[in-house]
């Protein structure tokens, strides 16, 4: 199975990065891993509706065409569903046995996700109803994947 984590901006914090590489090189037994990061637009201090739009349509753009043709497409997404730790191991089960063998996770800047994106993605799942910095997104993301493939291997973890 091949995991693709397609993300705006870079992870500038050291213990964030720490992070992300120690759940990077732990999940290297159960799958692969790869990510692609997307140039965030420089924002004006105040920002207006039609701005924030076009913000998000021009990262937006860049992101569909790193999305992949094949696979599953999942946007990390505010007001998407939120599922259990148990339920993210039953889709990534259900990605890997129904044949896609590719899913794709999808991480906003702070402006969050176009309207395209969002329109391009096969699910829209919520890590939490609280607010995160994208930068921490994916280390909670990569956490929460190494945590499913140890559920959907039987094997233990902290709970």
């Amino acid at each position: 199975m091949q995991i693709n984590i397609i993300a705006v901006g870079r992870v500038k914090e050291p213990y964030l990065a720490e992070g992300i590489a120690e759940y990077g090189k732990r999940l290297r037994p159960y799958v692969k891993i790869g990510t692609s990061e997307i140039a965030e637009e420089r924002q004006p201090v105040r920002l207006s509706p039609a701005q924030k739009e076009q913000l998000l349509d021009k990262e937006g753009a860049r992101i569909l065409e790193s999305i992949p043709p094949e696979g599953f497409t999942i946007a990390l997404d505010v007001n998407g569903k939120q599922v259990s730790s148990e339920g993210l191991a039953s889709l990534l089960h259900d990605q890997e046995i129904g044949g896609k063998g590719r899913v794709t996770f999808i991480i906003g800047g702070d402006l969050g996700l176009s309207g395209d994106v969002l329109a391009r993605c096969d699910e829209r799942l919520s890590l939490s109803p609280m607010t995160y910095t994208h930068q921490m997104v994916r280390l909670i993301l990569l956490e929460q994947i190494y945590r499913a493939f140890r559920i959907m291997r039987g094997e233990p973890y902290h709970k």
